[in-house]
């Protein structure tokens, strides 16, 4: 899905402007807290927020002074090709200029902006100045399918040079007269021509379970060179939804950068008069006369089947063309579910990648706090909140929603993969529906599952360095672990004399394991070994406290408390600004000269 641009407004000077960008776009407006009143939502700090929305790959939008965006997104420059786009419009709207991502959107951002304003888009990149338009970026129902080529080639017209287009291609009609050649049409680019071509194709394919992804690419190849198309001139890649998840189909969409549609069983069969091979085994065996026709038509609408179903041991192809270039895909998308753990809390441990994928996503399911923390993030974006105790209903939720074809983000603090939904998404997707799973199309999602920093992680960050040598993490809750197995690991920790985070120590009614674990520990390890409580790390509250082993109090802890216990050799660091816990890993070995270089 395309991702929403983010309006952002510094001042109260800018905020009319602002508010009109905002409503022409159709999102919300972000504003400075305490300087702009009007604000769907507030930033505290312009620089911080243009930059957590940059690196989530959002568009940004600032009515302000272009240099504060500058200095927002520098740091983070590198590759033109993957950046978002960058705009900026001046307080009072009179010009617009796009900074960054000029051919990846932020042009077209600028036009409709000074549109809506009634301002000067000051578009600098200089094939949009000299020609007016951009090689590398050519319209909707377009393909590039020489892109080595095409700076070359922008560089030659704007030193004066002309080209000859051969094929249809009214987009490409001003170019000045010469004798480079650009080719637009529906073949293979011959080699060192820059060649455009019309996406009027749509690739309906088709396969046994376990079909070998080259058995696939081999049939479809063969069939495109038979009709002289090239996989470029494709709109997507369309199949049954039952074949969502297939590894051929899959590989196929990704070898060629399409993105895949599918259909139902009905709606293929609502193709069955078209079809050109019909067959009732495939009826009987999914519910509709053809695949590959039938997904190829579908795909296609008006369209008419430009070659048949061509089959091989194990799948079938077929290829529909249109008359005009297909800029809107039918069908819906396999559907995807991210799992995303933001941190302990603040936004600057929420890695990019989070932060790009709940940006991407149409939907956000999680533990209503967890998706507040999220900010401007889940702006505008439809949300499912569900309470402490509620991981199941929200991790089925997730996969059903995705399986329905959505972008949906389940969002856990923390590493999603540590003590939260990740291993109970697999679970529910490893049972089928009669053994209280989930759905056959949940558990043809994609799945994401994207790293985030763990409360161990951030406890240990504060406290210095306390997981330096061997450690481990165990939850005391015993809501779902027996407390026979927990108490079994804690001695096995304690005798291993590990670092030992314990996740969900206490909570209202579960007082009691804390004090055992602490009796347990002071058996293999001195009374004075160090423990760290850390409560709401990276949050307005955060509170961290150091105590002895044996000092150790239930009371002083709860439930957004981390606790870490140290091993028999770890130390708190008496330094000016307060101790410092850490676990040597053995190096006083080496500076003490009892160990050398090469041991």
């Amino acid at each position: 899905m395309a991702v929403t641009p983010v309006v952002m407004c510094v001042s109260g000077a800018g905020e009319t402007v602002a508010r009109r960008v905002a409503e022409a776009l159709g999102v919300p407006l972000h504003g400075r807290a305490g300087r702009v009143r009007g604000a769907d939502a507030v930033f505290d700090n312009a620089l911080e927020f243009a930059r957590a929305m940059f690196a989530a790959g959002r568009p940004v939008i600032g009515v302000c002074a272009s240099g504060i965006l500058i200095r927002a997104v520098a740091p983070m420059l590198g590759d033109k090709r993957n950046e978002p786009p960058v705009v900026s419009v001046s307080d009072d709207g009179a010009v617009v200029v796009p900074l960054l991502g000029g051919h990846r959107g932020a042009n077209r951002l600028a036009r409709e902006i000074a549109g809506a304003l009634e301002a000067v888009a000051a578009v600098t990149t200089a094939g949009d100045v000299t020609l007016g338009l951009a090689l590398d970026e050519p319209p909707a129902g377009w393909r590039l399918g020489t892109p080595e080529l095409a700076q070359d080639a922008m560089a030659r017209l704007l030193g004066g040079e002309g080209a000859r287009v051969e094929g249809a291609a009214d987009w490409l009609a001003g170019l000045p007269a010469g004798e480079m050649r650009i080719v637009a049409g529906v073949a293979p680019a011959e080699a060192g021509v820059l060649t455009f071509h019309p996406q009027r194709f749509a690739l309906g394919v088709g396969c046994s379970r376990g079909c070998p992804p080259e058995e696939l690419e081999a049939l479809v190849s063969g069939m495109l060179a038979d009709a002289g198309v090239s996989p470029y001139a494709l709109a997507g890649v369309f199949t049954l939804d039952v074949k969502a998840d297939e590894p051929a189909v899959l590989a196929l969409a990704a070898r060629w950068d399409l993105p895949l549609r599918v259909f139902s069983a009905e709606e293929l069969e609502a193709q069955a008069g078209r079809l050109v091979t019909p067959s009732e085994v495939v009826f009987a065996e999914v519910g509709c006369h053809g695949v590959s026709e039938g997904a190829a038509l579908a795909g296609a609408g008006d369209g008419a089947l430009r070659r048949p179903k061509r089959k091989s041991a194990m799948a079938t192809c077929a290829l529909a063309e249109t008359a005009e270039v297909i800029t809107q895909l039918r069908g819906r998308p396999r559907g995807r579910l991210s799992i995303v753990g933001i941190g302990p809390g603040q936004a600057s441990w929420r890695t990019p990648e989070v932060s790009r994928l709940v940006s991407e996503a149409e939907e956000l399911v999680g533990y209503g706090l967890y998706l507040d923390l999220l900010g401007s993030l889940a702006l505008g974006k439809r949300r499912s909140d569900f309470p402490l105790g509620g991981e199941e209903a929200r991790c089925r939720h997730a996969l059903e929603r995705a399986g329905q074809g959505r972008n949906v983000a389940l969002v856990c603090s923390g590493d999603a993969g540590i003590y939260a939904m990740g291993a109970l998404v697999f679970e529910l997707m490893d049972r089928g529906a009669a053994d209280k799973g989930v759905s056959a199309a949940a558990r043809r999602v994609e799945v994401i599952c994207s790293p985030g920093v763990s409360a161990l992680q951030g406890a240990a960050a504060r406290a210095g360095a306390p997981l330096g040598h061997d450690f481990c993490a165990i939850s005391l809750s015993d809501l779902l672990t027996p407390r026979e197995d927990i108490l079994r690991r804690l001695k096995a920790a304690a005798e291993g004399d590990f670092v030992i985070a314990f996740y969900n120590p206490v909570s209202r009614t579960r007082r009691t394991l804390l004090a055992e674990a602490r009796e347990i520990l002071l058996q293999h390890r001195p009374a004075d070994t160090p423990v760290m409580l850390a409560s709401n790390l990276g949050r307005v509250d955060e509170l961290v406290r150091y105590r002895r082993l044996d000092a150790l109090k239930v009371d002083e802890v709860d439930m957004l408390t981390v606790v870490l216990v140290g091993s028999s050799n770890s130390s708190l660091a008496m330094l000016g600004e307060g101790p410092r816990m850490y676990t040597p890993r053995g190096y006083a070995r080496r500076i003490d000269g009892d160990l050398s270089e090469t041991g």
